[in-house]
C-alpha cells in the first residue's frame, strides 16, 4: 500500500505488506495498526501520536527524526532499530508481548515505559532515562545497561539481566529473588 497522503487520524490499518517503503514525512494520529509488516521502511521524519501497533513487523525500519508519543506495541517484532536517533520530544512507550533484539535505546528519556513480558535480546539501553519503567516478566537476555537512569523502575518476574549497580542508578528499583542476585555478578564474590 502506498500512503498517498501526509495525515492520517483515526484511521485502522490491518494486513499492510509495507516492506522497504519510502514513508517518510507522515503524520499518524490515533491510529491502529494490526498484522502489518512494515520492515524495512523508512519512516524518518514521521510522526505517531496516541497510535497502537498489533502483531505487527517493524524490522529494521529507519526511524531518524520520528516522533513517537504515547506508542503502545503488542505481540510485534522490532528488530534492529536505532531508537537513538529518533525525535527527542517524547512521552511513554509501551512494549507487551514484543519481540525486541539488536535495537538500542541510547541517549534517549523514556522514563515510565513499559517493556512488559517481552523478549529482549541483545538490546542496548545506555545513558538513557528509564526512571520508572517496568521491565516485568521479561527476558533480557544479553542486553546492556549502561549509566542509565533506572531509578523506580520494576525488574519484578524479569530475567536473564545483568544490570552493573555501579554503573546505574537504581534506587528504589523493585526486583525479585533469585534473578537479584545477578546484580553481584558484577563484584566477584562468592555467594553460598
Amino acid at each position: 500500500m502506498n500512503f498517498p497522503s501526509k495525515s492520517f487520524e483515526n484511521q485502522t490499518f490491518q494486513g499492510l505488506v509495507c516492506q522497504k517503503q519510502n514513508l517518510q514525512q507522515k503524520d499518524f494520529v490515533k491510529c491502529i495498526f494490526k498484522k502489518c509488516d512494515f520492515s524495512d521502511s523508512d519512516f524518518s521524519g514521521s510522526s505517531f501520536n496516541d497510535c497502537v501497533f498489533f502483531d505487527s513487523n517493524l524490522s529494521n525500519i529507519k526511524v531518524d527524526y520520528c516522533v513517537f508519543q504515547n506508542l503502545s506495541l503488542e505481540r510485534s517484532k522490532l528488530l534492529g532499530i536505532a531508537f537513538d536517533r529518533v525525535s527527542v520530544a517524547l512521552l511513554s512507550w509501551k512494549f507487551v508481548k514484543c519481540y525486541i533484539s539488536f535495537c538500542g535505546f541510547n541517549y534517549i528519556d523514556i522514563k515510565n515505559s513499559q517493556f512488559v513480558d517481552c523478549s529482549i535480546q541483545e538490546t542496548d539501553f545506555l545513558n538513557s532515562n528509564l526512571q520508572g519503567s517496568d521491565f516485568s516478566g521479561s527476558d533480557l537476555q544479553s542486553s546492556r545497561f549502561n549509566n542509565v537512569d533506572l531509578r523506580k523502575a520494576i525488574f519484578v518476574g524479569a530475567k536473564n539481566y545483568f544490570i552493573d549497580p555501579t554503573k546505574n542508578l537504581l534506587t528504589k528499583a523493585r526486583f525479585s529473588y533469585p534473578e537479584v542476585l545477578s546484580l553481584l555478578k558484577g563484584f566477584d564474590i562468592r555467594i553460598e
